[in-house]
């Protein structure tokens, strides 16, 4: 009754076309089928390990008045669906109501998880319930995103140590990580929780309602309460695929110069690599295990809610927690010259 690996995550849209576009031609995703249901349209895009599915239509409208373009669906493989679905109805989850006949309970905010076993083939690696047809596109070389990393969440303050226990005991998911990060007169809490397999990882965040507000409570009001924040991608070369990125339209947050002055001091085994780094934006942290290497990409939503992050990992098991700061500054930037 634990859950194992993030099958696909589904996101509404308004405009599936310019979405979809995003993500082939930005991000190098393939779409691989189409599927036309009664009130909704879907197109399932895959890259590595990654399964994202684009969904629009008037069974969308109802998320997308509330939230934007965003994720409305995380789904998840398990080793015993009724009985998982049964431990996230105990922790306090709700059945949700699936015209597929799909097995959904509900997560955080509106975001609900489909629940579903895991494949035993690459043909039910489709996501289930639905009519896909294959599209025969031409061939792609293999792109830079190998898997999904982890799914950030943004919670409402106060309500981090529920979620985490609802993590835990509704799914089978092990407390990871902490960390409690303050930067002037705000402040932001987080806990990772994941699966045994590694294949699942939500790292929760939340702002202290004890201090003043920021940017996550700006993501919030625009996202209409708690919601995915980004998504982050694993790659295996960040530097040249950021330059890729940009070449084809990604968009990614700066970060201050100072950085990269005092980079080479607090990581003298990256000292020949600091020029590339700064050049591309790249963000550099370190744990008992290893070091990695992370950049967040501004939201290309109306919105702005949602956005993404590549990271490459050298061992470190770690959320770049040193970096957690510099996302918060240089989002709080970004949100404070854009009023």
């Amino acid at each position: 009754m634990v859950v194992q690996d993030i099958a696909y995550v589904e996101l509404f849209t308004k405009d599936k076309s310019s979405t979809t576009e995003y993500f082939v031609s930005a991000m190098g995703f393939t779409q691989v089928a189409d599927s036309v249901e009664v009130d909704r349209s879907s197109v399932l895009l895959r890259q590595g390990d990654v399964q994202v599915v684009v969904t629009t239509g008037r069974g969308t409208w109802k998320f997308r008045d509330e939230h934007g373009d965003g994720i409305a669906d995380i789904a998840m493989t398990c080793d015993d669906v009724a009985a998982t679905r049964d431990a996230a109805l105990l922790a306090g989850a709700k059945p949700e109501t699936s015209l597929r006949g799909d097995t959904v309970v509900s997560g955080f905010g509106d975001v609900v998880h489909t629940l579903i076993p895991a494949p035993r083939t690459a043909a039910d690696r489709l996501p289930p319930g639905r009519t896909w047809v294959p599209l025969d596109g031409p061939q792609r070389p293999p792109g830079r995103v190998k898997s999904l990393d982890h799914i950030a969440v943004c919670l409402p303050g106060g309500s981090l140590t529920e979620y985490a226990r609802f993590y835990q005991e509704g799914f089978g998911l092990d407390r990871f990580y902490s960390e409690y990060v303050s930067v002037g007169g705000q402040a932001m809490d987080s806990v990772v929780v994941r699966s045994a397999t590694g294949g699942t990882t939500f790292t929760l965040v939340a702002p202290d309602p004890a201090k003043d507000a920021g940017q996550l409570d700006a993501f919030l009001e625009r996202n209409g309460g708690p919601g995915v924040q980004h998504l982050a991608f694993l790659v295996d070369d960040i530097i040249p695929a950021v330059r890729e990125f940009k070449q084809r339209g990604v968009d990614f947050l700066t970060t201050p110069d100072a950085y990269y002055d005092v980079l080479a001091d607090r990581f003298p085994g990256l000292r020949g690599i600091v020029g590339e780094l700064r050049d591309t934006q790249v963000l550099a942290d370190r744990d008992e295990w290893g070091h990695l290497l992370q950049l967040f990409s501004r939201s290309p939503y109306e919105r702005s809610t949602l956005f993404y992050e590549l990271i490459q990992r050298h061992g470190s098991r770690g959320f770049g927690s040193s970096n957690i700061r510099a996302l918060y500054e240089a989002v709080e930037r970004e949100r404070l010259t854009s009023r």
